[in-house]
């Protein structure tokens, strides 16, 4: 069977790239011990809930909804796996969980290891999570299993006249939590009908986010009451235009979060400014106060950066290459195995990017719960959240740098159409939480 194959020159080809590669090396030392792992952490006779994320974003989105059945329901026991070294490597020692591991592969050996191991009362796969192996052996050993903040679109190959094999894979579900009423119209016109719509968990995160973020002291000095443009996980295109912008406007200061902090990028963007910077790590009271640039040079703030921004531009809106092939085989793309497989794994909008393997837009959400406008680039037509940040007149697009410098000018020169536009993304966020109730209110624990 072609899945199989797939299955077994995709497990080759990360073994290769090991070696000179240090993702997929972890991976393979992730996986070398994963069982053993098990052995030693699974408590006898405990029920586990399993939950499957891909990666980091998956996480994220999946987070919501495990805190709320370890509060409600502290009885069961969670094993929380990943693919993607990106998401375990970030979460190996998150607190909400009891397990934390790596998914092996899904070959059908791997499989009924791993779940004769664990032996879950349920799982939960979060988003594009469709690994038919385990999918088939859960239906066949009668454990529930449920998707979580799915989402469909017409290209995909459930839809298509060749798909059927793939389309049986998610009639292994026992409930299909789609975000929205297209994703559902597309799943009956295949006969799948166990589908609710229920919105988006990361809704529901962004605004535990929101409620948890930081005091960061250094911002506030850096602010010190002076309108603030943060831009969060930019890259090079973005930073053209933006910077040119506040090179030309003193009035404003700016906060760069770059999605890519090695050494070489953060050089490529000093080089640009034309007004005083100062990098985050090496930032004090006194240098901070002086400079009209801050530049963000570690991870795990952004989130927390936003709440200091007036306006908020979020990168990746032009689309960027892929940096090392060798690292983006280990996430699945065609050069490995060919786009009918590859649609079923966490690549599924690189593929969607017809070829361009461009990144979209990153997370617009979580500078949208804060109440400010939120800009983007071009290609954003992929991610609902953008299409209907757009809608909601709380997001913006913009393609070019006069398109950008219009708008700002508008928003600094307008008061009412900034307050106007921030509420509008804020309410954007609110009105769509509560997914998480609303999974939880149909499943029976």
């Amino acid at each position: 069977m072609f899945y199989n194959l797939a299955i077994i020159l995709y497990d080759i080809a990360v073994h290769l790239v090991a070696p000179f590669s240090r993702k997929p090396r972890k991976m393979m030392k992730g996986h070398w011990v994963v069982y053993e792992l098990l052995r030693q952490q699974l408590e006898k006779d405990a029920r586990y809930i399993w939950f499957h994320a891909a990666s980091l974003g998956e996480f994220e989105q999946g987070r919501p909804l495990i805190e709320k059945i370890r509060a409600k329901y502290p009885d069961y026991r969670i094993l929380l796996t990943f693919f993607s070294p990106s998401g375990y490597e970030v979460r190996k020692n998150y607190r909400g969980a009891d397990i934390v591991c790596y998914l092996p592969f899904d070959k059908p050996r791997n499989v009924r290891k791993f779940l004769d191991l664990v032996n879950p009362c349920m799982a939960f796969f979060i988003k594009y999570e469709f690994w038919k192996n385990y999918l088939d052996e859960l239906h066949k050993r009668r454990i529930p299993v449920y998707s979580v903040s799915s989402i469909f679109r017409r290209g995909q190959i459930f839809f298509k006249w060749y798909g059927g094999t793939y389309r049986n894979v998610l009639r292994n579900f026992d409930h299909i939590f789609v975000q929205n009423e297209r994703s559902k119209r597309y799943l009956a016109k295949i006969g799948i009908n166990r589908v609710t719509v229920v919105g988006d968990t990361r809704f529901d995160r962004v605004l535990q986010i929101r409620e948890e973020a930081k005091d960061l002291p250094l911002v506030e000095l850096f602010k010190n009451n002076t309108m603030t443009f943060v831009a969060g996980s930019s890259w090079q295109p973005d930073e053209d235009l933006f910077i040119e912008y506040f090179n030309q406007h003193p009035e404003v200061k700016l906060i760069i979060a770059p999605h890519v902090i090695d050494e070489n990028h953060l050089v490529e963007i000093i080089r640009k400014l034309k007004r005083p910077y100062v990098r985050y790590t090496r930032a004090d009271e006194k240098n901070v106060r002086k400079a009209d640039c801050l530049i963000i040079d570690c991870f795990g703030l952004l989130s927390s950066i936003y709440r200091y921004g007036e306006i908020a531009y979020i990168g990746g809106g032009f689309g960027v290459g892929i940096h090392n092939t060798l690292e983006a085989a280990v996430y699945g793309i065609p050069v490995i195995f060919g786009p009918k497989y590859q649609k079923f794994q966490e690549a599924v909008q690189l593929l969607e990017a017809k070829g361009g393997f461009g990144v979209g837009i990153h997370n617009t959400l979580e500078a949208a719960v804060y109440g400010i406008p939120v800009i983007f680039g071009p290609k954003y037509q992929k991610f609902q959240e953008a299409v209907q940040l757009l809608e909601a007149k709380g997001g913006f697009s913009v393609k070019s740098y006069e398109e950008l410098k219009a708008l700002l000018d508008r928003m600094l020169e307008d008061e009412s159409f900034l307050r106007e536009t921030g509420t509008n993304a804020g309410t954007y966020v609110t009105g769509n939480a509560g997914a998480t109730d609303k999974v939880l209110g149909m499943i029976n624990f």
